[in-house]
């Protein structure tokens, strides 16, 4: 795989239920195997890969041997239960053969939009990409109600994508790309390869809902492509139906391919610099500054004063000595622990704190500078 994806550093693959589970033999063990020589391939090329993965009530209704009626909530919720057990399983010793291990994270909306648990699944996520690990992303479907969940898998991978600054999505489907009009309804309707922007026309083309299994359908993927490429990911819509989908998405590239809006760092910046009220304050010394201004984190041995009663996530000021403004960023911890480790060195904090954390008290990809208050800074210094 070095053509198209070779030059993405970090994807994120969504796999629906209809592609994983059949609802009579249960999980397509050889197809999940193809897909994961593809991800060992794409991994070996030093990506890092994120799975958001459909299936657990699938896998539970087959399991159970639920009739195939509707399912209460709760019912739903339960055959989750039991099918996610198994899906994790089969991913585990599938990758395993490829010597990949894997971890699993069930997020709810909730998660993504909660700063503290934001924070939280991002940090666990990075972590577990540093460490080589391929995350298996689901909904948490056994504690989601209809009032709070995505509704589809589609948008929970735009949020992932988005929340882990993603080169690429790609949604694996029953459909190879977007049409002017659902094909199975308009055999003349056109195959559209590349959107630049997302238009009332381009919104216009999605049809109802898929398949028995999904909950998606092409409007649910317009809408993950809102959010992906609004976050400066690039998003791919292809088919999924055949082996080693990734593969010959290489080969055919027979998809539908939606351009960013913004670089994926750049975008987060605009929304740390626009979006949040600031809920404290940093004061910070000349070294820090210097720093600062030359792309690092900020941390503790550089803050001289904390205001604000801010907890973990929230978004504070920084301070120069002037009292000046230097720009802002998401803090790491909350104010009553930021003011016990001002000052002090990263291999004390530990011991102050009673507990290991991350050394930087605001993490450089999580700031936004004003550049004329660094340059006034950097020549006075």
């Amino acid at each position: 795989m070095k053509s198209a994806l070779s030059r993405y550093k970090r994807i994120v693959v969504k796999i629906g239920s209809s592609l994983l589970v059949d609802p009579s033999d249960g999980l397509k063990t050889d197809w999940l195997a193809s897909l994961s020589q593809d991800i060992a391939g794409l991994a070996s090329d030093g990506a890092e890969i994120l799975v958001v993965s459909s299936g657990a009530i699938a896998m539970g209704r087959k399991i159970l041997d639920l009739p195939t009626r509707p399912l209460k909530l709760e019912e739903s919720q339960a055959a989750a239960a039991i099918g996610q057990i198994a899906l994790a399983r089969a991913y585990s010793d599938i990758l395993g053969q490829h010597r990949i291990k894997i971890g699993q994270i069930l997020l709810t909306l909730g998660d993504t939009e909660d700063r503290r648990r934001y924070l939280n699944a991002r940090n666990t996520i990075s972590t577990m990409l540093k460490w080589q690990t391929v995350p298996i992303i689901n909904e948490n479907d056994t504690v989601a109600t209809s009032e709070i969940r995505y509704g589809d898998n589609d948008r929970l991978a735009a949020r992932v994508a988005s929340m882990m600054s993603a080169d690429l999505l790609v949604l694996l489907s029953d459909i190879d790309g977007l049409y002017s009009a659902p094909p199975k309804e308009r055999p003349d309707a056109r195959f559209i390869k590349q959107v630049d922007v997302i238009t009332p026309e381009i919104e216009a083309m999605a049809g109802s809902a898929g398949s028995e299994l999904s909950r998606g359908g092409m409007v649910t993927k317009i809408e993950a492509a809102k959010i992906a490429t609004e976050a400066g990911t690039t998003m791919v819509i292809t088919t999924g139906l055949q082996k080693n989908p990734l593969a010959a998405l290489e080969k055919s590239g027979r998809a539908t391919w939606f351009n960013p809006q913004a670089n994926a760092r750049t975008a987060r910046k605009k929304w740390i610099a626009g979006q949040f009220e600031v809920a404290g304050s940093l004061s910070v010394d000349h070294g820090a500054t210097t720093a600062l201004g030359r792309g690092k984190s900020l941390l503790p041995a550089g803050v001289t004063h904390v205001e604000g009663k801010f907890q973990r996530g929230d978004t504070v000021a920084i301070i120069d000595v002037h009292g000046h403004i230097l720009g802002r960023g998401l803090v790491t911890l909350d104010a009553e622990d930021a003011v016990k480790i001002i000052g002090r060195k990263s291999d004390e904090i530990a011991k102050i704190l009673g507990f290991e954390r991350r050394s930087e008290i605001i993490h450089r990809d999580d700031m936004v500078l004003v550049a004329a208050s660094i340059q006034d800074n950097q020549q006075e210094v």
